[in-house]
């Protein structure tokens, strides 16, 4: 509870912060703010679970544990946005304080406990990376992801809600333990269809969130448009906190194991198929990620649809190790594209990064940290969070789920190796990249981190 606090008040302080002479201080105000909310989150540790705002609200180290995830990432994204220096026309105040207003919406998202906590978190976070997905005024590509974003994403919330309501309807409560108290006390040979009708609308406005098939056609072409920064954001941020809430929503409510493991089922192999087939078309990098991320999230789905004991570490592992290994790819994004540009835009091909490990060797390996921690390789942490969520597969019997999951890793490869190959092994005119001294610790310690855990996957285990 006391990160929504925190951040709400320190959000306006940042706003307020705006009026100042200098925008220097706001980076590094943001970053400080970001560390006290980081710190705060962590004073409930092994004391809950907890209750807050009339049972609205669950603080448990699973909580925590997410929570700690997303306020991590964007500590390291706001830390690599560079103040927003580039553009003249910029308002740093209202990125930042959109940023810290949207942290609230996913940890609410979190650890809601009732239907309209969870919704309200939902629109937070929402109506947040509408506006930063548009936020470069004069770039149309920017203007046009806003705006397919901004639609879709209100036909998903339109989708969410009416499920909400027939959910109140068949229950009575939006709260999760008596709806899960309806559901597990339906007597045989009795179906509640308006229950069955409420959870799937409820389901496809969350799948929505997390880019899952066949609800994901936006990703692509807002991951494009969307300022680079802003893109990172939105795909690990948002992605976090939406499967934290699913979880929290399968786990906690609904069991699974009846009338929904076979949904959830069909949507991850279709996830999986779309976005590593999908992938390996793409000649933009950035476009590429964004399939990359539709792929991540059938990987995620599969230990939803599992749904064992080893599910939550496993989703929280991969969560993390995801997060680490994206921040890391769009980092490198973000200063070869501005050197590179092709008709005053940055150069978000896969040829931008040609001679990459000549001139920028420290980059170049960050890069293939990355590259191989999200196509699974081993010694990464990436690795261990495929093992993990194959594992709990597996221990629930669902093999054939595990077997297409593997070969669509084989095919991750390709494409995750082609920037590696362009980076060592193809000639270009890539010259020396000037980084910034915290920019570069931000790379290294993300990439540090990656290594470790893929050293070391069980240093958690154990505490949540």
């Amino acid at each position: 509870m006391y990160p929504i606090i925190l951040l709400s008040f320190l959000g306006v302080v940042t706003l307020f912060l705006g009026f100042s002479k200098s925008k220097n201080i706001l980076l590094p105000a943001t970053l400080l703010f970001l560390i006290i909310a980081l710190a705060s989150n962590f004073i409930d540790w092994g004391k809950g679970p907890f209750i807050y705002f009339y049972d609205m609200l669950r603080v448990d180290n699973v909580t925590l544990a997410f929570n700690g995830i997303v306020l991590l990432s964007a500590f390291m994204i706001v830390a690599i946005s560079g103040g927003f220096q580039d553009n003249a026309d910029s308002e740093p105040a209202e990125y930042y304080g959109l940023m810290l207003f949207s942290l609230v919406g996913a940890i609410m998202m979190i650890g809601f406990e009732h239907l309209i906590m969870l919704f309200i978190g939902v629109e937070i976070l929402s109506v947040a990376m509408y506006v930063l997905t548009g936020s470069n005024k004069r770039n149309l590509r920017s203007n046009e992801a806003a705006l397919k974003y901004f639609l879709m994403g209100a036909f998903a919330t339109g989708f969410m809600l009416f499920g909400i309501t027939l959910l109140y309807g068949a229950t009575g409560s939006f709260k999760l333990t008596e709806i899960q108290g309806y559901a597990s006390n339906i007597p045989a040979g009795s179906e509640s269809y308006i229950l069955y009708a409420g959870f799937l609308l409820l389901l496809i406005g969350m799948l929505f969130k997390v880019s899952a098939a066949p609800f994901h056609f936006w990703t692509p072409d807002v991951y494009e448009g969307a300022p680079t920064i802003f893109t990172t954001f939105m795909s690990t941020i948002v992605k976090t906190a939406g499967f934290a809430a699913l979880f929290r929503l399968l786990s906690n409510t609904f069991p699974i194991y009846g009338f929904w493991w076979i949904v959830m089922a069909a949507i991850a192999v279709l996830t999986l198929l779309v976005g590593n087939i999908g992938a390996t078309s793409q000649n933009s990098f950035k476009r590429m990620l964004a399939y990359s991320g539709i792929s991540h999230a059938g990987y995620l789905l599969i230990a939803l649809t599992a749904l064992t004991k080893p599910s939550q570490n496993a989703i929280i592992f991969y969560s993390l190790a995801y997060s680490l290994s994206t921040i890391c790819a769009f980092g490198v994004l973000i200063l070869v594209s501005k050197e590179k540009t092709i008709e005053g835009q940055p150069n978000e091909r896969y040829e931008a990064f040609n001679g990459l490990a000549k001139q920028n060797p420290l980059l170049a390996f960050v890069l293939a940290v990355s590259m191989l921690s999200l196509a699974g390789i081993p010694l990464t942490a990436g690795f261990w969070g495929k093992f993990f969520i194959f594992t709990s597969a597996a221990e629930r019997g669902i093999i054939w789920i595990t077997v297409i999951a593997v070969l669509m890793s084989t095919v991750g490869i390709y494409y995750y190796f082609r920037v590696i190959i362009s980076s060592y092994l193809r000639e270009g005119d890539m010259i020396k990249i000037r980084v910034a001294p915290f920019y570069k610790a931000v790379l290294v310690l993300a990439t540090f981190l990656t290594i470790l855990f893929g050293l070391v996957p069980g240093i958690f285990e154990g505490l949540i």
